[in-house]
């Protein structure tokens, strides 16, 4: 058996046992999962109550991360994420405090509630895997995730995401609302268990994680799959819709996560059907529209999935012998 057949399995056992607890939702679990093989973040943008802290919680669960959470709110400091140095009377000398942010999966809840200065004291982390703090410079522990969540209909109190932050996220999704037949599986479940708590096996270690997360690197992408994702980014920065389109690391941060799409459906190759796939929660929230369509409600998501239909896909038989595509930043 492969490494790649190993993941897909394992892959396969780790979202069984986290839609016990979260369920309904295979479509959105299977993409922060692209993004944990990937080792990139995620941020889910979506209402109150639709299991967003529950996702980010099981996940660490069933993959034995190390998991802490950090409530965004306007008075919250740097160093309140990062950590701090104290001084100890007893030593007479500063000793440092390590913050939440030194675990394996972090849950950033209602990112936008807290001010620029505290946003920006996870973009060290989340670019470099590292924290400076006085000075000194700490590496974070391998794998390290950040699943952050906003509300998308809530200004009143917010500071929006940057663009230069926003840019750090691997995907942005939404979970929405179940069906009704999930919500009342749900229901049911619930008055089985009697209790709210769910019980979740632990299916994986860090150590598989970070095993899953080199496995990706033995997905072959060929020349003419990487050309379509190259110009389907450019066509965003060309797009009459889009004032700013999608940097390089778009198109690095595309062709990460169709790799981790591809191993999962048991290939060692990427197809073109894979980028189109992940291209919209990949892209969207790295493009600005021009400001006169705001008020016509077009969306970011909307103009990636036109640019989907009018970038021509490259068909299977002209592709060449797949090359092995080198690891992106």
């Amino acid at each position: 058996m492969t490494e790649l057949d190993q993941l897909r399995q394992l892959a396969g056992r780790v979202l069984d046992e986290v839609e016990r607890a979260v369920v309904g939702k295979r479509g959105p679990l299977e993409l922060i999962l692209l993004g944990l093989l990937a080792d990139g973040h995620v941020l889910l943008d979506d209402y109150p109550g639709l299991a967003k802290t529950l996702i980010a919680r099981s996940f660490a669960q069933v993959t034995s991360l190390r998991f802490a959470r950090v409530q965004f709110t306007p008075d919250l400091m740097p160093s309140d994420v990062t950590g701090s140095s104290i001084y100890n009377q007893r030593s007479g000398d500063f000793e440092f405090r390590p913050g939440p942010v030194f675990t394996n999966l972090l849950l950033g809840d209602e990112i936008n509630r807290s001010p620029p200065k505290t946003q920006a004291a996870l973009l060290e982390a989340m670019q470099e895997r590292q924290v400076t703090i006085d000075g000194v410079t700490r590496s974070l522990e391998r794998p390290f995730l950040v699943v952050a969540t906003q509300n998308p209909i809530e200004f009143e109190g917010t500071y929006p995401l940057p663009e230069a932050q926003l840019d750090r996220f691997l995907l942005r999704l939404s979970v929405g609302y179940p069906s009704a037949e999930a919500e009342w599986r749900m229901l049911e479940r619930r008055l089985e268990r009697a209790t709210d708590e769910v019980e979740l096996a632990q299916v994986a270690t860090p150590a598989d994680v970070l095993a899953m997360q080199r496995a990706i690197e033995q997905v072959h992408v060929a020349s003419s799959v990487g050309r379509y994702i190259v110009e389907l980014v450019s066509a965003t920065r060309a797009s009459p819709r889009v004032q700013v389109g999608s940097s390089p690391r778009g198109s690095l941060a595309l062709m990460k996560v169709a790799r981790a799409k591809a191993a999962l459906a048991g290939r060692d190759f990427v197809t073109p059907e894979d980028v189109k796939a992940v291209a919209v929660p990949t892209l969207a929230h790295r493009l600005i529209l021009r400001p006169e369509l705001w008020v016509r409600r077009v969306r970011t998501e909307d103009v990636v999935a036109e640019l989907l239909e009018q970038v021509p896909t490259p068909p299977p038989e002209a592709e060449p012998a797949p090359l092995r595509a080198r690891q992106g930043g």
